[in-house]
């Protein structure tokens, strides 16, 4: 197989599904079931930079997650089979209730655009969620919604620039940095 053989309909229908009881389950926080998705868990959030791989570190995101956005949900926009990847773009939401990283909660709504590469492997497991979105149009909103004319809110605005300043001097990960320009044939 090479990278332009696509996989029979069988295994497109296959992979299609175990994405879409992956988003499911994570919607339902049903983390045993979202995490037996993969052999071995792993996600990788471009927009941080950031990798958490194996179940304890999966574990942990989806709880930080889900303590920052604790009605945190989804609504699919599109889906799409390519050789080695299911590409599945959603809108994600949720309420802001509790600390984001080093981001106090705002109380704020969010609804950001994302993509997600569920990447399969030769034997057709799933090896990695790799996650797309845009860190500002997320910031803008869970910001937005706090009256910032309003004295009483100036100690949030404080701690979230604080928060924010102090995420911003975390390293990469060097695994999404190291990478290898694929020897690519002409066609």
């Amino acid at each position: 197989m090479t990278e332009f053989d696509i996989p029979d309909t069988e295994t497109l229908k296959a992979r299609q599904k175990l994405v879409l009881d992956h988003f499911r389950d994570e919607v339902a926080q049903d983390w045993d079931a979202t995490l037996s998705t993969f052999p071995h868990p792993h996600y990788e959030l471009i927009a941080t930079m950031t990798v958490h791989d194996g179940d304890g570190a999966v574990r942990g995101y989806y709880h930080d997650t889900r303590t920052a956005f604790p009605d945190q949900h989804h609504e699919l926009i599109a889906l799409r089979h390519s050789a080695d990847a299911v590409i599945v773009e959603f809108w994600l939401m949720g309420t802001h209730l509790g600390p984001f990283g080093k981001i106090p909660a705002t109380g704020s709504r969010f609804r950001v655009r994302m993509t997600a590469s569920f990447i399969f492997d030769a034997d057709e497991n799933l090896v990695c969620e790799r996650v797309y979105f845009d860190t500002l149009s997320m910031l803008k909103q869970l910001l937005g919604g706090v009256d910032k004319k309003n004295p009483k809110n100036w100690p949030l605005l404080v701690r979230v620039a604080r928060g924010l300043l102090a995420m911003s001097g975390e390293r990469p990960d060097p695994r999404l940095l190291d990478t290898t320009e694929p020897d690519l044939q002409p066609v």
